[in-house]
This record gives structure tokens, sequence and C-alpha cells, in this order.
């Protein structure tokens, strides 16, 4: 069984380092207890099914496709696609994935990190700020319905 153990922060600094891939990605399934998501990262494209995130812990299946698939697929997804610029960053140990997003979402970036287990010990680069593991709303699943520039800040 695949599983993703992730925690998510807002980013409060300076953080690009390298080159953004682009990503675009969509919904073919947004249910409560699951989700289906095409997407497309540079040249390279995948199918991923979730489960439930319980804090920061879920299953996760995630399959290669060709990305011919993947921009057919896109066309089917239900709701607006997210599309982001993200930026791989090593700091200590750990990868951290930093996403600058984009259209509906501009001026929200979010940085995340994948555990082995949900208590690992990680350090934080001094742009990381406020966890937002917790909060639903900046999952990207529900950012494709509900974007950030709706919300009231």
């Amino acid at each position: 069984m695949g599983i993703e153990i992730e925690r998510k922060f807002l980013v409060c600094g300076d953080y690009q380092s390298g080159a953004p891939t682009l990503y675009r990605q969509g919904y073919l399934c947004r249910e409560p207890g699951r989700t289906v998501r095409v997407r497309i990262a540079g040249s390279e494209a995948w199918l991923t099914v979730k489960s439930l995130t319980k804090h920061t812990t879920r299953q996760e299946y995630e399959y290669a496709i060709p990305i011919a698939d993947a921009e057919e697929m896109l066309l089917l997804c239900n709701g607006p696609l997210i599309e982001k610029y993200r930026w791989k960053i090593q700091h200590g140990d750990h990868l951290w994935e930093v996403d600058e997003f984009l259209g509906e979402n501009a001026d929200l970036v979010v940085a995340e990190i994948e555990l082995q287990t949900s208590d690992e010990v990680f350090q934080k680069p001094d742009w990381v700020g406020k966890e937002v593991s917790d909060d639903p709303r900046y999952f990207n699943s529900c950012l494709s319905v509900n974007p950030f520039q709706n919300w009231q800040h």
C-alpha cells in the first residue's frame, strides 16, 4: 500500500532556487474520501489516486502515463485546472517542494515536505511560515473549486 505523509506550510520569505517546473493538474474525481488526479509536470505525466487525509497521512497510488493521454484526461476533469510553478529545494536531509500558484490561486505560495513517519524530525527553512497541514482549503483538490482569490483575506 502506498502511504503519503505530508506537511504543508505557508511561505513567508525568499525561497526561489534554480528553475521551477510548470505543473498542470485536474481532478477526474473529487469526493469526500477520495480524489483521482491527472498531472503534467514538464515532460512527464501521472494519474494519482488519494484517500481521505487523516491529519498528515493518506493512501496514495501514483502511475506514470503518456503525456498525450494526460492531455486528453485533463479535458475530462471537472472544475478548473490547477496551474503552478514548483521549485524543489534541498534543506538539511529533506527535499521541500514549493508551489507558487497561478490563475485564480495567484498570490498563494505553499511549501510541502514528505516524511517517512508522522513524528519524523526535520529542519524548517527560514522561509517556512505557518503550518496549514490540517486546513483542507489548502488541498489542491479544494483550491480547484474554491480558489485562493475567493477567500476572505
